[in-house]
């Protein structure tokens, strides 16, 4: 009997809320900000948010929260719908913190009107200063005493757009001497003249994320607000809000976010990375966003088990790349079809098959009993790797050499006879006869031969290219590093290879995940055409990352 798995802290306040009749059903809600692309952080976020819904027979809004229009684009709403939808998910309602703007000035003017909010003309500068800091309390100034006809009036003029981007804005009246500094009368409206890419130029101030949000959550009817641990110090004024405004008592609730080795995080540095041009998109491969790890062949069901796997805590920890690499490996090997293609190539002749050619069949996947099989030409003239020959071969070599037997994979037997090389000393040609007896399947010539090599026949192969991705940054835990972040890349992290694969891999469709025999895991670019066929590493056979540091 399998062991049941334990709950995590939110699964437990879930089940003992839907116990007690707090909640009839469950509501939770997805709020990226259109800003740039989702990244690994985030899709553990979706799968929180997302699963915890159809884990209790509840649902989930996506709610962009638009209230920043200078750095948010059509561009990036697109994406992360596309993202959300490709994780294997769906939302109960698209919504746009932007949808409640009208609603929320409503809520601003509420709140001025009970003597709870003022306009404020100090500079950032000012304001800041007058805070305080965490041992000494804030300071009033000469705004806060204002009356509530002149900040219901002042309010009304900046959203009626008489008043310069910064000259004023509008701040909740709460506690200046509050030991929680997001609480020493926060920021709740400023004004900034930007085009919204939904609501265009109509409104010239925007509502602050820590006012937007909690009362986007109420409107929607949200029961369980989960964001990140940073959020804690920002719960006291969502709960403010909802309690002055006497509105759906929504109720955050925080996790530790995920840290990953290797790994940025920062949609700040991701889009530093793009526009500075050391990567190619936000979809290059080696990006750790959600549409790069698509694009690189990673599964929607291995991200999935991969935020199963690392849990949901309270506690911030790094986790380490090679458990994602791991999840990647574990989906891909019962999935991908696998095919033969050779990188370093020298021709080997067979001397002795004057059938011409012939068509074999070799397995697509021997972890899929339904997988099938593809038909696979072969020819007296082959392409093998030269890492798979030896000119002098050593005691426990078991490849190709002089005197040396071993089996073409799904093909048949050979023995070496000889080999030629070029003036520079390169092996070039290799000369082999051939078993007729040996064929895959059908073998009754009693030859032992303890290696099997991959090929393709240099008559029909298929000319490729190879992205060969690898680790973006060289540095474990770039947040402890010293120094700019990007003095950390990896030099080495694409390596473009050109090679020869069998020509089944020209036929088959985009979505195929395929594993190239003792190569890795490879998937077909976006930017791959017929005429060039271009195919990324997904990941290596095996994590080859921690050995090559050991070196």
């Amino acid at each position: 009997m399998s062991e049941e798995k334990s709950l995590n802290f939110i699964e437990e306040i879930i089940t003992q809320d839907l116990a007690s009749g707090k909640y009839a059903s469950i509501l939770t809600r997805f709020p990226p900000e259109p800003n740039g692309y989702l990244h690994i952080g985030h899709a553990k976020s979706i799968c929180l948010n997302f699963g915890l819904a159809k884990q209790f027979g509840g649902k989930t809004n996506l709610r962009f929260d638009d209230t920043n229009p200078a750095k948010e684009d059509i561009e990036y709403v697109d994406s992360i719908k596309e993202d959300v939808k490709w994780l294997g998910f769906e939302w109960a309602k698209e919504c746009y913190a932007s949808d409640y703007f009208d609603q929320l000035y409503t809520f601003a003017v509420q709140l001025i009107e009970k003597g709870l909010a003022y306009v404020d003309d100090s500079s950032a500068a000012e304001i800041a200063e007058q805070k305080g800091t965490p041992t000494a309390p804030g300071t009033g100034n000469a705004f806060r005493n204002r009356s509530i006809a002149e900040n219901l009036a002042l309010f009304a003029d900046m959203k009626a757009g008489k008043y310069a981007d910064g000259e004023k804005v509008l701040r909740a009246k709460i506690d200046l001497a509050s030991p929680n500094m997001h609480m020493r009368d926060p920021l709740l409206y400023r004004i900034k003249r930007a085009h919204h890419h939904r609501t265009g130029d109509e409104w010239c101030i925007y509502p602050m994320y820590d006012f937007a949000h909690g009362q986007s959550d109420s409107i929607e009817n949200i029961t369980h607000s989960v964001c990140t641990l940073e959020f804690i110090p920002h719960r006291a004024l969502y709960d403010w809000c909802i309690e002055q405004l006497g509105i759906y008592p929504s109720h955050q609730y925080e996790f530790a976010r995920l840290n990953m080795t290797y790994t940025v995080m920062s949609k700040r540095k991701l889009l530093q990375l793009v526009e500075e041009g050391h990567v190619e998109s936000w979809d290059d491969p080696r990006m750790p966003t959600i549409s790069g790890m698509r694009r690189r062949g990673y599964t929607a069901d291995s991200i999935r088990d991969f935020c199963d796997r690392i849990g949901i805590a309270k506690r911030e920890n790094i986790i380490d790349l090679s458990l994602l690499e791991f999840c990647v490996r574990e989906h891909l090997n019962k999935i991908a079809q696998r095919r033969m293609v050779v990188t370093n190539p020298i021709k080997l002749v067979i001397t002795n098959y004057d059938v011409g050619e012939e068509i074999l069949h070799s397995e697509n996947n021997p972890e899929d009993p339904n997988g099938g099989t593809r038909n696979v030409p072969f020819s007296n003239e082959l392409w093998i790797e030269r890492e798979d020959f030896m000119e002098e071969p050593t005691k426990k070599y078991f490849r190709l050499g002089p005197g040396l037997s071993v089996r073409l994979k799904s093909a048949y037997i050979i023995s070496c006879e000889s080999f030629e090389k070029d003036a520079e000393g390169n092996i070039t040609t290799v000369y082999a006869n051939y078993h007729p007896n040996s064929k895959s399947g059908q073998d009754t010539s009693g030859i032992p031969v303890k290696g099997t090599l991959h090929w393709v026949s240099a008559k029909h192969a298929v000319p490729v290219v190879l992205n060969e991705y690898d680790r973006l940054f060289s540095v474990e835990d770039l947040a402890s590093a010293e120094g700019d972040f990007k003095d950390f890349m990896n030099p080495n992290s694409l390596k473009k290879v050109e090679a020869y694969a069998e020509p089944a891999l020209a036929n088959d469709a985009l979505v195929a995940r395929f594993q190239f025999l003792r190569k890795g895991y490879f998937y077909q670019d976006t930017n791959s055409t017929k005429d060039k066929l271009v195919f990324n590493r997904t990941v290596t056979l095996k994590d080859t990352w921690a050995k090559e540091q050991k070196k």
